[in-house]
């Protein structure tokens, strides 16, 4: 079938949409891909939403299937629901061709959600730039963007609280300062924000303030602090996690279980089995999964005994 008949078929919203003729739109080049350009923006808007959240499904399930085209394309939909879902489709995409796009939709989109989730995008430039596998003065381009949201007080504090996110995985001296900021800042959002870029940043600095916070009245803040005390991944912390598998709130619970994986060692999987082997025990899967994370973390070879 020729992509002008494919396209035409999508057009048609008589016509179900049939999943195995979405994988015409993988791979696109060439005519092909100018020819779905020009097309697309004329698509039925419920036909453009269903195209982008079927070959979502469709690539989770085959890697092989590349629809960057298709993304690529749609960041710039009418619909700020396919801007969202077109930033998603790219998240795994390193090419710095999409950073433009995602810095003009930080800045310049209409709809918040669209701005926090392409502000939450771009930190991983960020981290591939710790790396240095990002070009510096894309590297400087992201990180200014994300820099200028997070502490632009007429942005909504979503956005500005998902650019800390972002940002926090940068060793700059800056990033410290900015989350310090977040974090004294009152608003509850930036705060939860500031906790978990604490984690991203992977910075024991920050150990005191997570410890502090994994006894906050507020369970949101208790998950956060849990999930960045795994990404540090220091053993100091395994006591204090150990303390909440009995949270009272349950998502609490499983972020303490998988930071206890994250972090591994002896005394993680001493705390891991004690609780595995408990009549009942709750988020047994949870368990049994951060279990075989840390064993592996502590003998990735298979050499122990």
């Amino acid at each position: 079938m020729s992509m002008q008949s494919y396209l035409d078929e999508i057009a048609d919203e008589r016509t179900p949409l049939r999943t195995a003729r979405l994988s015409l739109l993988s791979h696109l080049d060439g005519e092909d891909r100018e020819r779905f350009a020009d097309r697309w923006p004329g698509l039925p808007p419920a036909r453009r939403l269903a195209v982008l959240e079927r070959i979502t499904e469709l690539a989770d399930d085959n890697p092989e299937l590349n629809f960057d085209a298709v993304y690529t394309t749609a960041l710039r939909d009418s619909e700020p629901a396919a801007r969202r879902l077109a930033i998603e489709g790219l998240w795994e995409d390193q090419e710095r061709d999409v950073i433009p796009d995602f810095v003009r939709l930080v800045r310049d989109d209409p709809d918040e959600s669209v701005r926090s989730t392409a502000a939450l995008a771009l930190g991983r430039f960020v981290l591939l730039g710790e790396y240095g596998d990002v070009r510096p003065r894309d590297l400087v381009l992201v990180t200014d963007t994300l820099r200028g949201v997070a502490t632009d007080p007429a942005e909504s504090p979503d956005v500005r609280g998902r650019a800390v996110e972002a940002a926090g995985a940068s060793s700059q001296p800056w990033a410290r300062d900015l989350i310090e900021e977040a974090y004294s800042s009152g608003d509850d959002r930036l705060v939860a924000s500031a906790v978990h870029a604490m984690g991203r940043s992977a910075d024991s600095y920050w150990l005191p303030t997570l410890l502090q916070e994994l006894d906050s009245g507020d369970p949101l803040l208790r998950y956060e602090a849990a999930g960045a005390l795994g990404a540090i991944g220091d053993d100091e912390a395994v006591a204090f996690l150990a303390e909440h598998l009995d949270d009272e709130d349950s998502e609490v619970q499983e972020a303490a279980i998988a930071a206890l994986g994250e972090i591994g060692g002896d005394d993680a999987i001493t705390v891991l089995r004690s609780r595995l082997q408990l009549d009942g025990a709750s988020h047994q899967d949870a368990l049994e999964a951060a279990l075989e994370q840390a064993e592996f973390g502590n003998d990735p070879l298979g050499l122990r005994p």
